[in-house]
């Protein structure tokens, strides 16, 4: 029996599936259908090639084995499909795939009561970050000289963007490029992955991957931290069921798998300094930010993919707030969406990649969540603690706001607004 801070080393035992590190991931998800466990399993398949990977919404067991493997250059985020589509798991039992960014999405939408997590299975991956698809396709044109319609696999590993293609000859080839090389010409991953320090999602039931897997079964098995006990049932049941078989990690492999935590995490706060250095502080700060968004045409895709928004009808849709029909609008749209958000943003970058315009937004967002969290201490996507502003209820507030078309909280001793 596994318990909560167990670690092991698992790998499947059915043939077909051809996942990478030994395809346990997709043997737990298996089993977690074929058992009853879950009625669905939402996690992400690769669409017409390995720039395209798309959500999948999954009922049969056999569908997984189409999914087995990582993909890097694509940015979807899971958790908001589940309030979207499955009803906030409310009705239905899900397992999901959840990176970093997901598990802290999850997390903030169910202390929001916007998803059930008595019905929701997370399986952690661990992530080094991701690059946009169009950005991936360029830098392996241009950077690895290859043609990326050629590319049949990517992975992060070892400090390295590496790719599988095929040549001109029809030869299987493999090329990797230091990240630290492609970042510094604004290459690699995401901005916000540069900032991440969220790379193994221990939020999660499982925290799964291919660091600290060392030895004879490097490349065979996956590195699996149980971190509930919720997690534990799962994982016990899948060897119980003999879908999966496991070993105790080496220790040098446990040595490893820290070493390189630490690595990415350190890389993630010398990213956060870097970029938040880049914005200034105070009144050039702002008007930086002012220019940035000015840009701005109200198109609400940042507003439709954060995993913060929820509420039913949207401050910056009331006219007595934002004037309506004015694009760009008024920076008081920006400011709505900063008071509302940046105490829990949790740096998935959804509102940057789907903004037609190219603004930073995430970069706004997580600089302001930081300063927030020095302030008052609340770290976003790690626990069921609320921030500070969730103080105020929703539903009284939208009635007051309602009433009063004031947007004024708090009453001085005079009795008047301030």
């Amino acid at each position: 029996m596994s318990a909560k801070g167990d670690m092991f080393y698992a790998w499947t035992t059915d043939a077909g599936i051809k996942g990478e590190c030994g395809g346990a991931v997709t043997a737990i998800l298996k089993n977690l259908l074929a058992s009853g466990t879950v009625d669905m399993v939402l996690t992400v398949k690769k669409g017409v090639d390995v720039y395209d990977p798309v959500p999948a919404f999954i009922t049969d067991p056999a569908e997984l084995d189409k999914c087995a493997g990582s993909l890097h250059c694509g940015t979807l985020l899971l958790p908001k499909l589940i309030k979207k589509y499955l009803g906030g798991a409310k009705d239905i039992k899900v397992a999901v795939t959840c990176k970093g960014c997901d598990a802290k999405a999850m997390y903030e939408l169910a202390k929001r009561n916007q998803i059930n997590m008595d019905n929701v299975v997370m399986i952690g991956l661990n992530c080094g970050g991701s690059i946009p698809p169009m950005q991936a396709r360029r830098m392996i044109k241009e950077k690895y000289g290859v043609n990326p319609d050629s590319v049949f696999k990517e992975e992060i590993d070892k400090g390295q963007f590496i790719i599988e293609y095929t040549d001109e000859n029809g030869a299987h080839q493999t090329k990797g490029i230091k990240i630290d090389e492609l970042e510094e010409e604004g290459l690699g991953r995401r901005k916000n992955c540069q900032r991440c320090e969220t790379k193994i999602p221990r939020q999660c039931d499982l925290a799964c991957g291919n660091w600290g897997v060392f030895g004879e079964k490097a490349g065979k098995a996956t590195f699996v931290e149980v971190c509930s006990e919720k997690g534990a049932a799962v994982f016990d049941a899948a060897v119980n069921a003999g879908v999966i078989q496991t070993a105790a990690p080496e220790a040098k492999g446990l040595e490893i798998r820290a070493k390189i935590e630490k690595t990415m995490v350190n890389m993630g706060k010398k990213g956060q300094e870097k970029q938040f250095a880049e914005l200034g502080e105070g009144q050039e700060r702002l008007e930086k930010i002012m220019r940035a968004t000015s840009k701005c045409i109200k198109c609400y895709s940042c507003i439709e993919a954060c995993p913060i928004c929820y509420c039913v009808e949207c401050s910056t849709k009331k006219p007595h707030l934002v004037r309506p029909g004015i694009v760009p609008p008024d920076f008081m749209f920006q400011m709505i969406r900063f008071a509302h958000i940046a105490d829990s943003c949790v740096n998935c970058g959804q509102c940057t990649e789907l903004c037609p315009m190219d603004i930073p937004n995430s970069l706004f967002m997580h600089a302001q969540q930081v300063e927030l969290e020095k302030m008052f201490g609340h770290k976003p996507g790690y626990d069921m603690e609320l921030p500070v502003l969730a103080f105020a209820e929703e539903a009284d507030e939208r009635a007051r706001l309602n009433a009063t078309g004031s947007d004024m909280i708090y009453e001085n001793v005079f009795g008047q607004e301030e």
